[in-house]
C-alpha cells in the first residue's frame, strides 16, 4: 500500500478550479462533522453543502471515507512538518519541548474535532490508522532526538530514549484527545501537564 501521506495532494502556487472545489468539499465535510457526526453523514449531505452534485463529488472522492482520509491527511501534514522541524531544533531541550508541545496543542485547538473523528474511525478505515501511525512515528523521532540531547540513553530497551519517547507520544495523544473534547482551557492545561512530564523524564523538571 502506498504511504498514507500520499493522500495529501500536491497543489501549485495558483490553485486551479478543481483544487478550489476539492478544498470546498473538505471544508464542508469538516463543518458537517460538527453538526451531524461522521456516521450520520452522507455523500449527498457533503455535495449539497459544497454546492455541487453527487456526480461531481464522486469525481474527487469515491466515498465519504475517502473524503475523511483526505481531510485528515491535510490536517496532520502540519503536525508532520512541525515534528520534523522539532527533531532538528537547535534550541536547548527544555525550549524544544515547550515548542513542540505548543505547536501540537495549537493544532488540536484548531482541528480537534477532525482529529478525534479520524482517530475514532481508524479501526474501520485502515488508511486513517496508517496515516496516524506514520505521523506518530515522526513525532516519536522528534521526541527521541530531544531526549537524547537532554542526556537520555540512545540505546534500545525500556529506559532508552526511543522507548520513553513512544510512551510520551501516546500520552500526549490520549491527553489531547480527551481534553480537546472538553474545552480549550482543558487542552491548555493538559499541554502544561504533558510538558511537565516531558521535562521530568528528560531530567529537566522540578
Amino acid at each position: 500500500m502506498p504511504e498514507a501521506a500520499n493522500a495529501v495532494r500536491r497543489r501549485s502556487a495558483a490553485p486551479t478550479k478543481g483544487d478550489r472545489r476539492e478544498r470546498r468539499i473538505l471544508e464542508t465535510l469538516a463543518e458537517l462533522l460538527a453538526v451531524q457526526g461522521f456516521d450520520a453523514l452522507t455523500i449527498g449531505d457533503i455535495a449539497a453543502g459544497a454546492g455541487i452534485s453527487r456526480a461531481s463529488l464522486y469525481f474527487y472522492f469515491g466515498s465519504k471515507q475517502d473524503a475523511l482520509v483526505a481531510l485528515f491527511a491535510t490536517t496532520v501534514e502540519s503536525l508532520r512538518e512541525k515534528s520534523r522541524a522539532a527533531a532538528e531544533d537547535p534550541a536547548a531541550p527544555g525550549e524544544a519541548i515547550a515548542t513542540v508541545l505548543a505547536r501540537t496543542r495549537d493544532r488540536w485547538l484548531e482541528h480537534g474535532l477532525v482529529l478525534r473523528v479520524a482517530i475514532d474511525q481508524s479501526s474501520a478505515i485502515p488508511e486513517l490508522g496508517a496515516l496516524w501511525t506514520e505521523t506518530a512515528e515522526i513525532f516519536i523521532a522528534a521526541i527521541t532526538a530531544i531526549l537524547v540531547r537532554a542526556g537520555a540513553p540512545a540505546e534500545p530497551g525500556p529506559s532508552g530514549a526511543e522507548a520513553l519517547a513512544r510512551v510520551l507520544c501516546w500520552m500526549v495523544e490520549r491527553s489531547f484527545y480527551h481534553a480537546s473534547a472538553a474545552s480549550p482551557e482543558a487542552l491548555r492545561e493538559a499541554a502544561e501537564t504533558c510538558a511537565e512530564v516531558w521535562l521530568r523524564v528528560a531530567g529537566l523538571g522540578r
